[in-house]
């Protein structure tokens, strides 16, 4: 068996933990999330969109860095930052 299009890109497939809707979606912000995420269908843009706003709005990565220092140890900003102005 075949994974499906979307499937393959990454694009979640109807599953039991999924929640189907009808709502009202502005055509101009749909067409411009498609095409700024390359979506076919209206379905995967609206899954791009969310997938993308949960991800950037989850910092449990870096709060978990909280109380680590956050520095590799050996760290020397002059030294691994060779753009930096003398």
């Amino acid at each position: 068996m075949s994974k499906s299009k979307t499937a393959a890109k990454g694009i979640a497939t109807p599953t039991k933990s999924s929640a189907r809707t009808n709502i009202v979606l502005d055509a101009h912000l749909v067409a411009r999330v498609k095409r700024l995420a390359g979506a076919k269908t209206t379905r995967e843009a609206v899954q791009v969109a969310l997938d993308h706003y949960a991800r950037s709005r989850d910092y449990s990565r870096i709060l978990s860095l909280y109380g680590t220092d956050g520095v590799a140890k050996g760290y020397n900003p002059k030294v691994t930052n060779p753009m930096r102005i003398r």
